[in-house]
Order: structure tokens, then sequence, then C-alpha cells
């Protein structure tokens, strides 16, 4: 494994970054054939604990489970995925809904986007992250971040291509080493457990179980650094 560098349901349908932010709002959204976000929440929260967030899409979702398990007792693990790109000026909208409804103080924010929005630009996605760190920063204002590459595909999808996300990552990991934003490196990880696809995008349990090994112990170093 590489080192890291450095529930009740629900399902509903001025920072350095304030120009790419004005962009990002004015951009058009480009929709996919299903559109979703889901949110998950601890069924008992304890509140002597920190609150922990895990941000991003179904393969987030497909790991919250066991990253919960893992930081039973360390930390109330909650849930916020959705299938909106960076690059949608939808994306910034959500985080702001969801920040509202939970109505809570993140210690830690685990975040990924980047296995949607292939109708928009490798440059589109590449400008509107910035926006996004600006938002949860502005949201949660003392949560340490933390982002998660995109993993690699068994087989083209949708618009998904491995080149692509290779460009995402690279793009995305230059912006969070910039900022001293921790990364966790789950496609390097992932790249050794190819035979674990359960479709051609998501892995099957023992390969999120796996990422989840990760993540938590990427939480962990920030919940335990000073």
């Amino acid at each position: 494994m590489k080192p890291i560098i450095t529930a009740a349901l629900s399902l509903f349908v001025a920072f350095p970054f304030q120009t790419v932010a004005q962009q990002h709002t004015s951009a058009r959204t480009i929709t996919e054939k299903i559109e979703w976000t889901w949110a998950d929440r601890p069924e008992s929260p304890d509140p002597k604990l920190p609150n922990v967030l895990l941000l991003g899409d179904s393969i987030t979702r497909a790991y919250y489970p066991a990253t919960a398990k893992a930081l039973q007792g360390i930390a109330n693990v909650y849930l916020f995925a959705t299938s909106a790109c960076a690059a949608d000026p939808r994306y910034t909208k959500q985080l702001h809904d969801e920040m509202a409804m939970v109505g809570l103080s993140f210690r830690v924010i685990h975040f990924n986007n980047g296995m949607h929005g292939w109708g928009y630009t490798d440059a589109q996605y590449a400008s509107s992250l910035p926006a996004t760190v600006n938002a949860l920063h502005k949201l949660q204002l003392a949560a340490k971040l933390v982002w998660a590459n995109t993993t690699p595909i068994r087989a083209n999808n949708d618009g998904a291509t491995n080149e692509r996300i290779d460009q995402r990552n690279h793009d995305a990991d230059a912006l969070m080493q910039r900022l001293h934003i921790p990364i966790d490196d789950q496609h390097t990880l992932m790249q050794t457990h190819s035979d674990l696809h359960q479709d051609n995008v998501h892995w099957n349990e023992k390969g999120s179980g796996i990422q989840s090994v990760q993540v938590a112990d990427s939480i962990r170093r920030q919940l335990t650094a000073k």
C-alpha cells in the first residue's frame, strides 16, 4: 500500500479564488442521464467525539460503511455523495445545502470529485477545483481537508477513460500540494487491485474494504495532528 501523502438516510435530488468561483457559478450545467445526491449519518452520534465527513460519489458511498466502522469510538462519520462534478455550477450549492441540513462542525473532511461530469473539459474541471476548496473552507472554517484522488477504471465508461482520470488527478494533485492539503492516493492503491472491480468503474466489497483502510488511516492522521 502506498503511504498517504504529506445512519438515518437522506436522498434528495472574499477568498483568493473569487474570480474562479464567479466563473464556476456562471458555467452551464451538463447533466448525466441519472443525477442524484445521497447523505448518511451515524444512527447515534456520540457528542463527545469529533465529526468527520466523507464527501464524494458512489465509490465513496461504497467505502463509507467500512470507514465508519474503522473509526468507531474515534469519530462520528458522515457521508455526502453526489453525481455532480465540481465543474457543475450546482455542486457548491449542494455543499451549502448539505452543511445547512446537518448543522454540524466537521473536524476533518475527506473529499473526492473526479468520476462524473465527463461532458466538461479537463480544463473546466481543473479550474473548478479552487472554488470547491474555497467553498469547503468558507462552510467549515475549522475543518482539516484531505483530498482523495480518483481511482482507475477497468474499461472506458460514459466518457470516462484512464487517460482523462490521470489528467484530472495530475491537475488536482498539483493544486492540493500547492495548498498544502494532504492527498490520499487512492489511485495508486487501487491500481494493484484491478481484479476487484465489480463493473467498469466500481469496486466490489473487498475492494471498497481495502480503500476504507487507507481512508480511515488518512483521517486518523488529521485527527491527531496538531
